[in-house]
């Protein structure tokens, strides 16, 4: 019998506590890797092929905290997953800005701050993935996502540039852009009873970017796919 495919690898899954995060979580763990999972909704614990971290995503302290941990235990990751963040729908005249603020620390501060502490030791062993979660957001202008929309383009720039930065080093980065996800996010929207929206038996599943992140993650060192765009069945 064969090795599980991610056997004897690790992986940092940050904003693992729910929704797609856990899915991720859950995938890459039944495919053998060792996965950390950061959350600041978590306890520290240890179980079989997983370590969980309390770490608010957007506070730079906790972060970097979180990354020391990681290379001190298990050190550099094969695969860094990035999937927290915050929505909001609202136009940009009904945003405050407060909630725009909220909406930049959740989907583009943490993010940063993830990025900014993990990808250094996986660019000195010279090996690795990084998956950002970003969202169909983040090239569609998407009216009364005024907020939410500015952050995920910014996290597609950031992506790109760290993207063009990790040529050479053995690191790859792909942005993962999925369409609407079946997850607690809607429950405040309810877009079952609202016209225009998807409902929420036609949207995605998180099994469905889990596996996905699983497809890349699985790829050979030598393939980079820099973009992956996924989309409910019209």
């Amino acid at each position: 019998m064969s090795a599980p495919p991610l056997f004897g690898r690790t992986a940092v899954v940050a904003g693992a506590s729910r929704g797609i995060g856990l899915a991720v979580a859950e995938e890459l763990m039944a495919a053998g890797a060792h996965v950390v999972r950061l959350a600041r909704s978590l306890a520290d614990g240890e179980a079989e092929r997983r370590t969980d971290i309390r770490c608010d995503l957007a506070d730079p302290e906790q972060v970097a905290a979180a990354a020391a941990r990681v290379a001190g235990t298990v050190g550099a990751p094969d695969l860094l997953v990035h999937i927290a963040g915050a929505f909001l729908l609202r136009s940009l005249v009904e945003t405050t800005p407060e909630e725009f603020a909220g909406q930049v620390a959740g989907n583009l501060t943490g993010p940063f701050l993830v990025l900014r502490a993990f990808v250094p030791p996986m660019v000195a062993r010279g090996r690795g993935l990084v998956i950002v979660i970003g969202s169909v957001a983040d090239h569609l202008p998407l009216p009364g996502n005024a907020a939410y929309v500015a952050a995920k383009h910014g996290l597609r720039g950031l992506h790109g540039a760290l993207a063009r930065e990790l040529k050479g080093t053995g690191v790859r980065a792909t942005l993962v852009s999925p369409g609407p996800v079946d997850t607690a996010i809607w429950d405040p929207v309810d877009p079952d009873t609202r016209p225009g929206f998807l409902k929420r038996a036609a949207m995605l599943r998180p099994e469905d970017i889990a596996e996905a992140v699983l497809f890349l993650a699985t790829r050979p060192d030598h393939v980079v796919i820099p973009e992956l765009h996924i989309e409910p069945r019209p």
